[in-house]
């Protein structure tokens, strides 16, 4: 893969994550300077992470690989679903589904294409 795409795949999803992060926190109501602060840091932690993971996963067994993408995957959405008001108990419990999910698809995964 192209070094340009190794760094454009993580930051056009931070960008993505960005906005959406910054459209659940508004809440319908109007663009704040909150809310574009929220979105901005959000955009760029997400891209550095994810990054990150890209950079260190395909040194790492299948096992732990996995694990680090089931990790990201759940504590993003649990980020996200925070921000709709929703309980800590119900974010939480729907984030380990998330990552449950993500960490069998991912396992699955590289297990079948590992040589």
């Amino acid at each position: 893969m192209a070094a340009s795409a190794k760094l454009a795949i993580p930051a056009l999803g931070g960008i993505v994550y960005g906005f959406w992060t910054s459209g659940i926190d508004r809440h319908s109501g109007p663009i704040t300077g909150w809310n574009a602060l929220l979105g901005v840091v959000s955009a760029i932690v997400f891209a550095a992470v994810a990054h990150g993971i890209h950079t260190v996963a395909p040194r790492l067994p299948r096992e732990a690989r996995a694990l680090a993408w089931a990790v990201f995957a759940g504590i993003a959405f649990g980020f996200l679903h925070s921000l709709t008001d929703a309980s800590v108990l119900k974010s939480s419990g729907i984030s380990l589904v998330i990552a449950a999910g993500v960490f069998a698809t991912v396992f699955y995964r590289y297990y079948t294409t590992e040589d």
